[in-house]
C-alpha cells in the first residue's frame, strides 16, 4: 500500500508536552520560502531587478523585516542571475555585430522580426489589459512571425538554389512580397538581397543563427542546472557551498552584513510612511478603548502594560500544545508559534546606517521605556508570528496594550505575507522539464528566441549599465539612512492564495486574537475593574457588528426586514421587533 507523502515537519514526543516552541524545521536563510525567492531571481528578471534596486543599489536603506526568509540570500542569488544574463547577453549580442560582415548584412533583416515580437510583448503588458491591447499585440506579434519565416524562407533559397538566377528570382519574390504586405514605415528595413547570390552568405547566416540558439538554450540550461543543483531542496540548507553566497566584491559582502544584523532584530528601524514593511498586508486591524471602571466587590491592584502582556503571552504559549489526546503525530503550525517582543523606531535622525541601536542592552532599554509610553513615534508590540505552508503564508499580529487617564487602549493589527508566486512555486517542475527534454524540443526552444534575442541582450545589457552608472553616479553610499521602502518578501508574493491557505489564515487570526482578548480580561478581573464594557466591545468587534456603549432605554431590532418602537416608561414594550425568520 502506497503512502502519500507528507513535507517534513519536525515531530516528536519531547515536544507534545512542552510549553516552548517545538524546534523549527529549517532556518530562515533554508526555508522554502528563501529557496523559492531565489529562484525567482533567475526567472523573472523584473523581479530580480527590484530585488537588487532596494537592497544593493539603495544601501543607505536599512532593511525590511525578514519574516521566515533571508533577504541577503535571495540578493546573492539576484545578483549571481544577472551576471549570468549579462555574460550570455554580451555573447548573443557579440555573434549579432559579427554575423552583419560575415553575411553581407543580410543577418540584419532578422531585426526587424525582432523588433517586432518585442514590441508585441511591450504592448501586450502583463497580466490583465483590454482587449484593444491584445488585438493589437496579436497583429504585430503576428507579422513578426511571419516575416520571420519569410527571411528563413528566403535564406535556405540562397543556400539550394540552382542558381544565381533562380536565388535572384525566389529571394526577389519573397522580398517583394514582405515588403508590400508591412507598413510603409517599415518596408524600407527589408535588405534588397545581397547583390551576388552567392551561397555563403546564407550558410553563414543560418550558422550564425544556430549558434545564438546555442548560446539562448545554454543559458537557460545554466538556469535549470542552478535550480537542480545549488537550489535544490537537498542542497539548498548547506548556505555555505552556495557559490552565490561567496561572490567578490565590497559593496555585496558590506550590504549582506547589515541585512543580516537588521532583517531579524527585535529592534525595527522603520519609515514614516510604511512603519510595518515587510508584514505583509494589513488584515482588519482595529483598536478598542475602554473606561477602568473599579469593581466594588473586587479589591483593586496596580495596573500597567507590562501586566496585561504578562497575562496575555502565556495563554498564546499555551496555543503550541496539541490535544491532550492527540498523540505525537499532530502536525500544526500553531505548534511553531513565535512570540516576542519588539519596538519600532523611525529611521529619521541617524546619520549612518551602522548607528540604528541594534545591540541587546540598547534594545533592551528601548523596550522598557517604550511599553509604558504612549508616544507617536517609539511604539512597543508583542508580536506574535505564525509561519505556515513551510514559511510561504506568514501571519503576524502586533499587540499594543496602554493604559492612560483611566481608559484602556488596546490595539491588534494582523499582517497576512501572501503564498509565492505560482510561476516562482513552479520553478522546480520547469527546470525538471527543461532539463529532461529531448535534444530537438530544447532546439526548438532555443530556436523560437531566436529572433527576440538581440531586443533582450540589448534590454538586459542596457539594464546593467544603467545599474552601474546609478551606482557610480547616485550617492547612495554616502546618503543618509532611511527606512525600507519595498520588501523583498512581498515583492514576490501574490495572494490571497488558494481556499486552504485562507482556511488557514482564519484559524491562526481567530485562535490568536480569541487569546489576547481573554489576556486582556483576566488582567482586568485579577486588577478589580469591571469587565462587561471589555467583553460586549470585543464580542462586538469580533462579529463584525457594530459597538453599542449602552442598551438601556434603547431599542434595536435585528434582520433586513425587521422593525422596533420604543418602551413605555415602565418597561413594558409598545411592539417586539422580529427578524426575518419570526424569531423575537
Amino acid at each position: 500500500m502506497s503512502t502519500a507523502y507528507v513535507p517534513q515537519q519536525s515531530s516528536s514526543e519531547a515536544d507534545v508536552g512542552a510549553v516552548g516552541p517545538p524546534p523549527s524545521a529549517k532556518p530562515p536563510h533554508a526555508s522554502e520560502a528563501t529557496r523559492l525567492l531565489c529562484a525567482g531571481a533567475y526567472l523573472d528578471q523584473g523581479y530580480r531587478d527590484r530585488v537588487i534596486e532596494q537592497l544593493h543599489l539603495h544601501e543607505q536603506r536599512i532593511a525590511a523585516p525578514s519574516l521566515g526568509f533571508d533577504a541577503a540570500r535571495v540578493l546573492a542569488h539576484a545578483l549571481r542571475a544577472r551576471r549570468i544574463e549579462v555574460a550570455w547577453s554580451w555573447a548573443v549580442l557579440g555573434l549579432w555585430v559579427v554575423g552583419l560582415p560575415l553575411t553581407d548584412y543580410w543577418i540584419l533583416a532578422f531585426l526587424l522580426p525582432s523588433a517586432l515580437l518585442a514590441l508585441g510583448v511591450w504592448i501586450r503588458g502583463p497580466g490583465k489589459q483590454p482587449i484593444y491591447r491584445k488585438v493589437v499585440a496579436w497583429y504585430v506579434r503576428w507579422w513578426g512571425r511571419i516575416l520571420l519565416a519569410m527571411l528563413l524562407i528566403s535564406t535556405v533559397a540562397m543556400v539550394t538554389g540552382g542558381g544565381e538566377d533562380d536565388y535572384d528570382s525566389t529571394s526577389y519574390e519573397i522580398r517583394s512580397g514582405v515588403s508590400d504586405g508591412l507598413p510603409d514605415g517599415l518596408s524600407w528595413m527589408v535588405p534588397q538581397g545581397t547583390g551576388s547570390g552567392d551561397a555563403l552568405h546564407g550558410w553563414l547566416t543560418l550558422l550564425l543563427l544556430a549558434l545564438i540558439a546555442g548560446c539562448v538554450g545554454a543559458q537557460r540550461s545554466q538556469f535549470a542546472r542552478a535550480l537542480g543543483a545549488e537550489l535544490s531542496e537537498a542542497r539548498f540548507g548547506d548556505a555555505t557551498a552556495d557559490p552565490a553566497e561567496s561572490a567578490e566584491g565590497a559593496r555585496f559582502q558590506r550590504v549582506k552584513r547589515r541585512i543580516r544584523v537588521e532583517q531579524h532584530a527585535p529592534l525595527i528601524m522603520y519609515h514614516a510612511i510604511r512603519p510595518f514593511c515587510g508584514a505583509g498586508e494589513p488584515v482588519d486591524t482595529w483598536t478598542l478603548a475602554v473606561e477602568l471602571r473599579p469593581d466594588r466587590m473586587k479589591k483593586q491592584q496596580p495596573l500597567n502594560n507590562r501586566k496585561i502582556l504578562e497575562q496575555v503571552r502565556p495563554l498564546l504559549e499555551q496555543l503550541r500544545l496539541p490535544a491532550e489526546f492527540a498523540g505525537t503525530t499532530v502536525r500544526d503550525r500553531l505548534r511553531w508559534l513565535e512570540i516576542d517582543e519588539c519596538v519600532f523606531l523611525p529611521a529619521e535622525g541617524l546619520l549612518h546606517r551602522e548607528d540604528a541601536p541594534y545591540r541587546p542592552e540598547a534594545f533592551e532599554e528601548h523596550r522598557a521605556r517604550s511599553v509604558e509610553e504612549g508616544a507617536e513615534k517609539r511604539r512597543h508590540f508583542l508580536r506574535i508570528r505564525v509561519g505556515g505552508w513551510e514559511e510561504e503564508l506568514v501571519v503576524t499580529v502586533f499587540v499594543r496594550v496602554h493604559t492612560q487617564g483611566r481608559m484602556l487602549m488596546l490595539e491588534i493589527a494582523p499582517h497576512v505575507l501572501a503564498p509565492v508566486r505560482e510561476p516562482f512555486q513552479n520553478a522546480d517542475r520547469a527546470a525538471h522539464q527543461f532539463r529532461h527534454n529531448n535534444p530537438l524540443g530544447k532546439a526548438a526552444w532555443a530556436f523560437a528566441r531566436v529572433a527576440g534575442s538581440p531586443v533582450r541582450s540589448l534590454v538586459t545589457i542596457g539594464r546593467w549599465a544603467g545599474y552601474g552608472w546609478r551606482v557610480l553616479t547616485g550617492g547612495h553610499g554616502g546618503a543618509l539612512p532611511d527606512g525600507p521602502a519595498v520588501s523583498v518578501r512581498e515583492l514576490g508574493s501574490e495572494g490571497p492564495g488558494s481556499l486552504f491557505q485562507q482556511m488557514d489564515v482564519e484559524r491562526y487570526l481567530k485562535s490568536i486574537q480569541d487569546r489576547i482578548a481573554n489576556g486582556v480580561l483576566h488582567a482586568l478581573a485579577e486588577s478589580g475593574y469591571q469587565t462587561g464594557e471589555f467583553v460586549q466591545k470585543i464580542v462586538n468587534i469580533s462579529s463584525g457588528g457594530v459597538n453599542i456603549d449602552r442598551v438601556e432605554d434603547s431599542t434595536f431590532a435585528v434582520g433586513s426586514h425587521a422593525r422596533a418602537t420604543s418602551g413605555a416608561a415602565d418597561g413594558t414594550p409598545n411592539e417586539k421587533g422580529s427578524d426575518d425568520h419570526g424569531s423575537e
